[in-house]
């Protein structure tokens, strides 16, 4: 197939793209700036490409079989001093649905819209947190876009981890430096609570289990492994042979309270459905194999 991945620069839709040529399909990546050179998502041909300000001419995104998206906003994107239900609307409860509109009207079989977890995984969230809300909105909005020419479904991820050779992703840089002691002055500490953790590489999985297997209409909750942020972080800390810090009830500075959308101190643990794990045929208990990959790229010394 001709695929072209919509935020095919990042750890989630690289990783996507990569897979996918692989496996033999010829792939194209979107994004507003090109891949990090470097990478091998580098090596991809690269459409410019914002989805908010136009998405791509129809004669582009006519010249692919099938359209993964991995560009959904989330807090990390948020501009400063936002109002949180405008935005959230705009970039996901409207700007989604408008672009895959945009590529259903171009011809595209198949999709696969990459979306998140909460929506399925705590449903009382919805009326609670605009950018859940938000989410929610933007997932309903493609699926029901489905037509028998247009097959689409939802791949709804928790938080994930992963490396790609080249790609430096902030988070994990910061809490390797974190675990160091060169990051935050101060005795460390971990909050409490934790929530689902996944492999991009399990994701990445999915995304082709859901393209080659998915049911049209669709919406998969994927996961891997429930880990409190005590196990979290302790990977990196033991990793540096340093004690895991305790846990203090106190806003983290890097997991703000802003960022813990199902309240700080509290889990959110589910596992996903088995038939649905089958269907889609993505590894689980990788979550650990994860996270020594990014030790191993991030630790002080590694050169990356």
């Amino acid at each position: 197939m001709r695929v072209l991945v919509v935020g095919g620069t990042g750890l989630i839709g690289g990783d996507a793209a990569l897979r996918l040529r692989a496996l033999g399909d010829e792939v194209a990546i979107a994004a507003r700036k090109p891949a990090p050179a470097g990478t091998g998502m580098a090596a991809l041909e690269f459409l410019a490409c914002d989805y908010l300000t136009g998405g791509l001419p129809r004669a582009q995104l006519a010249r692919f079989d099938a359209l993964v998206f991995a560009a959904g906003n989330d807090i990390r994107h948020a501009p400063r001093g936002f109002d949180d239900a405008t935005h959230w609307d705009r970039v996901n409860s409207e700007g989604v649905p408008r672009f895959f509109a945009q590529v259903r009207e171009a011809g595209v079989r198949h999709a696969v819209n990459i979306g998140s977890f909460y929506p399925q995984a705590a449903p009382h969230l919805v009326e609670k947190i605009p950018y859940v809300r938000s989410r929610k909105r933007a997932d309903d909005g493609v699926r029901a876009l489905a037509t028998a020419d247009f097959r689409v479904m939802s791949v709804n991820a928790p938080w994930i981890v992963g490396t790609l050779p080249g790609l430096t992703v902030g988070l994990f840089d910061a809490l390797m430096r974190y675990a160091a002691g060169t990051l935050v002055p101060g005795a460390p500490f971990v909050p409490a609570g934790g929530v689902n953790f996944m492999s991009a590489r399990s994701l990445s999985e999915a995304v082709v289990g859901a393209l080659a297997r998915g049911r049209s209409g669709a919406a998969y909750l994927v996961g891997d492994e429930n880990l409190s942020f005590q196990d979290f972080f302790g990977h990196f800390f033991r990793a540096l042979g340093r004690d895991v810090p305790p846990v203090r009830d106190q806003e983290h500075p890097m997991l703000p309270d802003a960022t813990l959308y199902f309240g700080r101190g509290r889990t959110l643990y589910y596992e996903p459905d088995a038939a649905e794990t089958e269907l889609l045929g993505y590894r689980r208990r990788d979550v650990g194999h994860a996270l020594r990959e990014i030790v191993a790229q991030y630790a002080p010394g590694a050169g990356r």
